[in-house]
């Protein structure tokens, strides 16, 4: 089994991670042991997936999984919202040209500790603008965009982007596109190459971060509850039923 590189539930579709644990109940169904699940965990990368097939298949009681799987989504969420906001504020900067340092401590503040220091985020921010212009660099490495990212590393690759919009112009950040892998980003991005008004733009970003908060969440809830039902060894039919619960 190789390793799920792309199964991500902040962009996943409801109907796809629905998907998942029907299948996740035809595998248990079928083979009926936990070398199912332990594979599954195993491979799993997407930390609230993981963290469903690590903890609601133990020993400990219902209510119990039920505040983790609660605390776990907050959890999450709040750091999908930090990294969110962060977007935001690097893309406005670009349309606005706004000074990096400011934009830095902006973006840094999103976070309630220090995850990196400004000397040191505009030191490796300036590298990869000197890489840019290499022929010998790696740009698919370089100029690699994931909200999936540590903080520290996401943060330096925006503030690299803000460097680049306002030194080199909006046009440079063309070449960024193909390389981002959270359409919020790019869309973004294309949004401020092509000149769109920063009070749109600042709205588009707002009203699009808090759907999509909105609706991960959901799905997260969606998968705790299919989860359960998984674990309480409902039928095929009644985890179904549980999915369509949460689409329209």
């Amino acid at each position: 089994m190789e390793e799920q590189k792309d199964f991500d539930i902040l962009e996943m579709p409801a109907e796809g991670l629905a998907a998942y644990w029907l299948s996740i109940k035809k595998l248990i169904d079928v083979k009926r042991n936990k070398k199912v699940l332990e594979e599954e965990i195993r491979y799993t990368r997407e930390p609230f997936i993981k963290f469903l097939l690590e903890t609601a298949f133990s020993d400990m009681d219902e209510d119990t999984l039920r505040r983790l799987a609660e605390s776990k989504t907050k959890t999450l969420v709040d750091e999908y919202s930090r990294k969110l906001a962060t977007m935001q504020i690097s893309l406005l900067a670009m349309s606005s040209q706004e000074n990096p340092r400011i934009s830095f401590v902006r973006m840094a503040s999103q976070y309630p500790t220090s995850i990196i220091s400004e000397k040191k985020a505009f030191t490796l921010a300036h590298s990869l603008l000197d890489g840019l212009f290499e022929k010998e660099s790696d740009r698919t490495v370089l100029l690699e965009f994931d909200h999936k990212l540590q903080p520290d590393r996401l943060l330096v690759k925006m503030l690299f982007h803000i460097i680049l919009s306002r030194k080199e112009g909006k046009q440079q950040l063309e070449q960024l596109v193909a390389h981002i892998k959270t359409p919020y980003y790019a869309n973004g991005i294309t949004q401020v190459i092509d000149g769109f008004d920063h009070r749109v733009l600042k709205a588009n970003l707002s009203v699009q971060g808090n759907e999509i908060l909105k609706y991960s969440a959901r799905k997260m809830e969606m998968a705790a509850e299919m989860c359960m039902g998984i674990r309480a060894k409902l039928s095929y039919d009644d985890i179904f039923r549980i999915a369509r619960a949460y689409m329209p």
